[in-house]
């Protein structure tokens, strides 16, 4: 199936939080086929990583009015976000709320087309199909990654029973070992006029010895209380739902919607000195003090100015307070 290239929807870099998702309350065409958990005499070698159950995920999901009608799961793919944006653009096209997630993937993107890898059934990697208007203007739109990152936050905090924070723009955060590390990210792209579609990374069941960069972490090294995906999976499907809904009822608006307090309550970035490595090998250097309306990350500047960074990787030098 081929399709245009997706194109990537700002803003597109990452966001913390000063309080942690767990420590908060908040209200809350087909590609089907057979997966290895619908698969008769199926066997795995890892007991701790058990495919996840395709059939019960769609009993579960798929309800009549709801926003998810469809929920596949293949065994190994490139990358989901590509082959959803190619479903998106075919004919027939995929419709809104469609949900492709994969066992493993072998191409996986993150921003600025880094490369996300895992072993396979150790995480989730999914991607959704979203089609906000007419409801939600389009410049709108670039609050779709971090309303992701939210739902993410507080449907993994839940369920996995473990502190998670966003590193703005849409970096999960968790704890391993008194330190912060990162555990997934969000990445949302444009495929077609009117469709987004967003895929969420988050590694789930990962050891010490098989992650990536000494940075990274998993839930399981945050000592979360469950590494079962299956309802992993469907509490972030339901909090992206929720959040979503919220959003899109309030025509976009990230204050009515509560999605903007939400974010900031969650952002470990607000409030710390930060230096944004922005476009063109230009950085800035100065305190995180708030998201403006348009989702930008507003920096407080030593001469007293403040700048609203909307593209640009963020790292933290020092912590809040």
């Amino acid at each position: 199936m081929s399709g245009p290239a997706p194109k990537p929807l700002l803003p597109t870099r990452s966001v913390s939080a000063r309080i942690p998702f767990g420590s908060a309350v908040f209200t809350t065409p087909n590609l089907a086929c057979m997966t290895p958990s619908d698969a008769p005499g199926n066997r795995w070698s890892d007991l701790d990583r058990p495919p996840l159950n395709a059939t019960a995920l769609r009993r579960a999901l798929l309800r009549p009015g709801g926003l998810w009608t469809s929920v596949d799961v293949v065994p190994a793919t490139g990358s989901t976000n590509s082959d959803l944006a190619a479903a998106v653009t075919g004919s027939p096209p995929a419709v809104e709320g469609a949900v492709l997630v994969a066992e493993e993937q072998t191409a996986g993107r993150g921003r600025l087309d880094r490369v996300w890898t895992a072993s396979p059934r150790s995480g989730l990697f999914f991607s959704v199909a979203l089609r906000p208007g007419p409801e939600v203007p389009v410049e709108r739109w670039g609050w779709l990654p971090l309303l992701a990152g939210v739902a993410v936050a507080t449907g993994l905090s839940r369920a996995a029973g473990v502190d998670t924070s966003l590193k703005w723009p849409n970096d999960l955060l968790v704890t391993v070992d008194g330190e912060e590390r990162k555990a997934g990210g969000v990445l949302a792209e444009r495929a077609g006029e009117d469709t987004v579609v967003v895929g969420i990374g988050v590694n789930v069941s990962l050891r010490a010895e098989e992650l990536p960069v000494p940075a990274a972490g998993s839930l399981a090294l945050a000592g979360a209380v469950s590494t079962d995906r299956d309802p992993l999976l469907r509490a972030v499907l339901r909090a992206l739902e929720h959040w979503y809904g919220q959003w899109r009822g309030a025509g976009g608006d990230p204050l009515a919607s509560r999605v903007q307090e939400a974010y900031a309550a969650g952002c470990a970035t607000l409030g710390r000195t930060v230096r944004a490595e922005l476009p063109g090998d230009r950085s800035l250097t100065g305190e995180a003090v708030a998201l403006d309306g348009a989702g930008r990350l507003v920096l407080a500047m030593e001469d007293g100015t403040r700048e609203a960074v909307g593209a640009g990787d963020i790292v933290h030098l020092r912590p809040a307070g």
